[in-house]
């Protein structure tokens, strides 16, 4: 079942079926949902955007390919979730130069980008598995059961692959506290 205050069964159908008109109201009574969840994701509105702009893209293009009209929620968030993990890289490489940014001293700057790389690090050392969990969990939100079910997973399991991430995060982040920065 999707989500309250997603688009409902019928119009899934009529815009999977090639209707115009069902097509732009799926697009408008998604985009809250698409552009909230890219807010919670990505590091700067920016990026939420773009991501948000994108997933809706996708959405009109591929909404013919989608099995389930009930995914559509679950199908929507992975889309913006990869396009966020994909725009985190970018930023990781430094494929994103020249952002400007309010920041009250090149040194907390630096400081503040330390930090980042050290808990994107701690992040990306993840199994895929407890990677994602974590994500989803404590980066966007999502509730114990929406997590467990866009991932495929009972919720023991997916509060125990939690459980093992956050420790892992935890142990790696008080490991490399005392190690210099390059």
């Amino acid at each position: 079942m999707a989500d309250p205050g997603w688009p409902r069964e019928p119009l899934i159908v009529a815009a999977q079926g090639g209707d115009e008109a069902a097509i732009a109201a799926l697009m408008s009574g998604s985009h809250p949902h698409i552009q909230r969840f890219a807010r919670s994701l990505c590091a700067t509105p920016e990026d939420a955007e773009d991501s948000a702009q994108e997933a809706l893209i996708i959405l009109y293009r591929k909404i013919g390919t989608l099995r389930a009209s009930a995914a559509l929620a679950s199908w929507m968030f992975r889309i913006v979730r990869n396009l966020c993990l994909r725009q985190a890289a970018r930023a990781l490489r430094g494929d994103d130069l020249a952002r400007p940014a309010a920041i009250a001293s090149a040194e907390d700057d630096v400081m503040q980008r330390l930090e980042a790389q050290r808990v994107a690090a701690a992040i990306a050392a993840l199994p895929a598995d407890q990677r994602r969990v974590l994500i989803m969990r404590d980066i966007q939100g999502c509730s114990g059961r929406m997590t467990a079910d866009a991932l495929g997973l009972s919720v023991p399991a997916m509060k125990s692959r939690l459980h093992r991430a956050r420790a892992t995060v935890r142990q790696l982040l008080e490991t490399s506290q005392g190690e210099p920065h390059a």
